[in-house]
């Protein structure tokens, strides 16, 4: 039986750039909620900084997870993290104990 994974994964957005990356992360949203295996894939901004985004996201399983990595979607944000963002994603998995 596949285990369920949660993703917390935070971006940190350039100076000047928070409103184009939101825009991209926003992009990315319906893509992914209809990908197969995705439970939720939620956006957020922090409440005191307009250039820190969080995703929350819950994947059927790691292999849907890994998936969506390799999704055109996502290789495309990905391609543009040195334009847009202060250093690379920090994402941390973890999976439902209760």
């Amino acid at each position: 039986m596949a285990v369920p994974v949660t993703v917390v994964a935070t971006i940190r957005a350039k100076p000047g750039k928070e409103a184009e990356t939101r825009s991209v992360l926003e992009g990315l949203l319906a893509k992914t909620r209809a990908e197969a295996g995705c439970l939720n894939y939620d956006l957020h901004v922090a409440a005191d900084d307009p250039g820190t985004f969080l995703f929350h996201e819950n994947w059927e399983s790691k292999a849907h997870l890994d998936r969506h990595l390799e999704s055109d979607h996502l290789t495309a944000f990905k391609a543009r993290f040195d334009e847009l963002l202060r250093e690379h994603p920090a994402i941390d998995l973890y999976e439902r104990i209760g």
